[in-house]
């Protein structure tokens, strides 16, 4: 009996240890979390309340986090702070705030954060391609040599622009086969665009029925919705959680598939390589790692030729090929503007001669369709994350240097400041009293300063092309028995069409 009430306090005592010391660390961890979501400095914008370790994180919806902003701006301004656990966040928003941000002080906002839920795929310390790259010497030259490539593509036997309308009959011959009846024309336009990259990258394209092309074309979308939602988020701001076995394979499965793919081409390219002759981008990089080590310290080795030619591909086409698919779900929608564009386009080109980049100068009218669809359509509403350089000062607001910063694009290219009618497919916005073609400042779709796409221009080349030479073959109308197609967009990264029948009727 006596042993039986010794055990008895053991016990009570053991437990009474065990509560104080449970006690102790919730309140040591509590204590830690708050110190690390402490807020050191003064004027530092302000924003929703932040709870333990998850941070503000359940005030976004990541599946329309450009939605969650607008709300948040109308509550705490055009800047304002969030924390996604310990990470420190600050949302910029309307016009005049993006610009001096991305343009006025460039350089203070020219970095990038750390992005770990990409580093089981390869980016890392001394490989980080041309997108998500740190700010510094390494992503300068690539960038450059990116710029460069793409502007001195005259290397083969046709200049882009010669490709670019090939490219476009290709596409047509392809609507055309359908010959008139209802089809989704999203993996014809997707071929049409991704075969631009892989002649840029790998000097040659596929046939859209091409067993490896469309799977190529399938990974893409894939590793883009893996993208999306609460998880991804989650892991990049804790990642210690990307460390355990398997979670980035199970979770980025298409990512791993997409670099894995990109190995393949990359490496039978370079069974074909001939250094006295240049196809593509990818032999252009391949002569320059053979400078040595120079070269190899401002980032030409094979791990950021591999990296700099997916950034190409999931940056060069998707955004592109969502504009093309807004573009014609908005002719579907407003048969009297695709009316115009047709006219126009009969007028100054015909309907036999292909279109070319000369003829964009005295076609406003398409000019400006085009631009109000990148406007209306929003393809990239919260853009690729920033980090500031330095500490720096942003109307008031002090953000300091390390501060991951999202530039709400959404919130500019429907700034009810600029645009007579924001939410509405409107092409007026792009043009002046006597019809001509304007272009006001807020139109950032390629966002600006030293971040812009580097992809602008063909971006733009590829736009007027199809999108002319497509209005020039083919009357778009909506099938008769299908309903009539959802406005709203669908986010994942970029913000595209959802799914939708169309018939192309030759004109």
């Amino acid at each position: 009996m006596a042993l039986l009430l010794w055990l008895g306090s053991q016990l009570s005592s053991l437990w009474s240890n065990i509560s104080i010391l449970a006690v102790f660390l919730t309140v040591f961890t509590l204590l830690l979390d708050f110190m690390k979501r402490r807020k050191k400095w003064s004027h530092y914008p302000p924003g929703p309340a932040s709870l333990p370790f998850v941070g503000t994180m359940f005030s976004i919806d990541f599946h329309n986090p450009h939605h969650s902003f607008s709300q948040l701006q109308k509550k705490f301004g055009n800047i304002f702070s969030l924390q996604n656990c310990w990470t420190n966040l600050v949302v910029l928003n309307g016009y005049k705030t993006v610009k001096e941000a991305l343009v006025h002080k460039s350089e203070d906002f020219a970095d990038r954060p750390r992005f770990p839920i990409y580093e089981h795929i390869g980016y890392g310390k001394n490989s980080e391609g041309i997108v998500v790259a740190r700010y510094g010497r390494v992503w300068k030259e690539l960038r450059r040599f990116t710029l460069s490539a793409l502007r001195n593509f005259g290397m083969g036997k046709k200049s882009l622009e010669e490709r670019v309308v090939e490219e476009a009959g290709f596409l047509c011959s392809a609507v055309k086969s359908e010959e008139g009846k209802s089809f989704d024309i999203h993996v014809l336009i997707n071929n049409a665009v991704c075969n631009m990259i892989c002649t840029i990258v790998f000097g040659d394209r596929f046939d859209y029925g091409d067993e490896t092309f469309n799977k190529l074309s399938q990974l893409f979308q894939n590793s883009l919705n893996e993208e999306t939602g609460f998880l991804p988020q989650l892991l990049n701001v804790v990642p210690i959680l990307v460390r355990i076995p398997g979670v980035p394979q199970k979770v980025f499965r298409a990512q791993k598939e997409l670099i894995n793919f990109i190995d393949v081409v990359i490496h039978k390219h370079m069974k074909t390589w001939d250094p006295a002759y240049t196809r593509d981008l990818t032999d252009v990089f391949l002569k320059e790692m053979e400078k040595g080590k120079a070269a190899e310290e401002n980032g030409f080795h094979y791990s950021n030729l591999r990296l700099v030619a997916t950034d190409l591909f999931t940056a060069g086409s998707e955004t592109t090929s969502t504009t093309l698919r807004w573009a014609l779900l908005y002719m579907l929608l407003h048969p009297k503007i695709q009316s115009k564009v047709q006219a126009e386009i009969d007028k100054v080109i015909g309907r036999e001669r292909p279109p070319t980049m000369k003829d964009q100068a005295s076609m406003p009218y398409t000019n400006a369709v085009i631009h109000e669809v990148q406007r209306c359509g929003d393809i990239v509403p919260v853009g690729l994350p920033h980090m500031t350089y330095r500490d720096t000062e942003l109307q008031g607001f002090f953000i300091p240097k390390g501060t991951t910063i999202i530039t709400n694009l959404s919130s500019v290219l429907k700034d009810e400041t600029i645009w007579e009618k924001p939410n509405q497919f409107y092409p007026e916005h792009f043009l002046d009293v006597k019809g001509q073609f304007v272009k006001p400042e807020a139109f950032l779709p390629f966002s600006a300063g030293r971040r812009a796409c580097p992809g602008e221009q063909l971006a733009k080349m590829e736009l007027f092309l199809f999108f002319t030479t497509l209005l020039q073959k083919f009357t778009f109308v909506l099938p008769e028995d299908q309903p009539r197609p959802r406005e709203d967009g669908h986010f994942a990264l970029t913000n595209s069409p959802h799914p939708y029948l169309l018939r192309a009727l030759p004109r």
